[in-house]
């Protein structure tokens, strides 16, 4: 039976994956995790994600969507932006860790086999709360529930209010949400969903005929919209899109962001100034600029917003070609 329900989750992902069901570690084990993150090479949680380092959460604040964009291009990943939702706080930005989960279309055979493992393994409630249980300070809770909007929600308020309890964040949801008044009162719920809509969705055997959800997958490769998204991946959510950035490059994300932030404050500055033209800026920069670029940096050091261990990496750098 057990391999079985593996030969589900494989499916799932649309991956040559064979997970088992096993324990409170979720669908996919801690082994699975760390399999399939192998470049991951620093600190990881006791379900096996990556746990990019509070700094560079903090840090990634402030990146905007094209920078990280950009990073994530020239690295080679190129299928990781969604956009087109429903957002709940629309002028925060919502960065964290992913924990994931897959629903597919109810069907009771499976269902059956998925609750009665659940029960073994001492789970609580019904399968929408599972994922929620699981949930670290700083981690967005990411989940495919097929775009599925009448009779969709999976979380309404008190799920909600679950959520934000455990891990201080909103939500990335490919479905409806339900008691959005009840959602915005949550003030960092900062969250992109589908949709709104005032049903609920029937997950459990004892909808009946009516089941029309069944979770499928917990912290393992999850589809949303357009991107495949991992367990430990940076969310970066704001300005109506999400990017989902892989562990391993997240700091660099965050470092070529506060490098072009240091060249625009130096450029609009020197403009201001009129000690260069527009081309001069705009263009790639000549040796002089780089070196006045380099003392104003010594210059400014303790007022400028980076730390500086990233200005005494690009004074030992040269500006990487645009």
């Amino acid at each position: 039976m057990r391999k079985f329900v593996a030969c589900v989750l494989a499916a799932a992902a649309v991956l040559a994956l064979t997970p088992c069901l096993a324990g409170q570690e979720g669908f996919f084990t801690r082994e699975d995790v760390i399999k399939y993150t192998p470049d991951w090479h620093g600190e990881r949680f006791p379900d096996g994600r990556p746990k990019v380092a509070d700094d560079i959460l903090d840090r990634m604040k402030n990146v905007t969507l094209e920078e990280a964009w950009a990073t994530l291009r020239s690295a080679g990943f190129n299928h990781q932006y969604e956009d087109g939702w429903y957002c709940i706080h629309p002028d925060q930005v919502l960065v964290g860790r992913a924990l994931t989960a897959m629903w597919m279309p109810g069907r009771p055979d499976v269902q059956k086999v998925i609750e009665e493992q659940g029960a073994k393994d001492n789970r609580k409630g019904a399968t929408n709360a599972w994922p929620v249980d699981m949930l670290q300070p700083r981690d967005v809770y990411v989940a495919d529930h097929f775009g599925l909007k009448q009779d969709g929600p999976s979380i309404g308020d008190n799920v909600g209010n679950a959520i934000y309890a455990r891990s201080g964040n909103g939500i990335v949801y490919d479905g409806a949400v339900r008691d959005i008044n009840g959602l915005d009162e949550l003030p960092n719920f900062t969250s992109f969903v589908r949709y709104y809509d005032p049903s609920h969705h029937f997950g459990s055997l004892s909808s009946g005929p009516r089941l029309n959800s069944t979770m499928v997958g917990i912290n393992g490769p999850t589809r949303i919209g357009h991107a495949l998204v991992m367990p430990g991946d940076v969310v970066l959510g704001r300005n109506g899109g999400v990017l989902f950035i892989p562990p391993q490059i997240a700091e660099q994300v965050v470092k070529y962001s506060e490098r072009t932030n240091l060249e625009d404050m130096f450029g609009h500055q020197r403009l201001r100034e009129k000690k260069y033209t527009a081309g001069q800026i705009d263009a790639k920069w000549s040796p002089e600029i780089e070196q006045d670029f380099h003392e104003w940096l010594k210059q400014n050091e303790d007022h400028l917003p980076v730390p500086k261990s990233t200005i005494e990496d690009i004074l030992k750098e040269n500006k990487p070609s645009n």
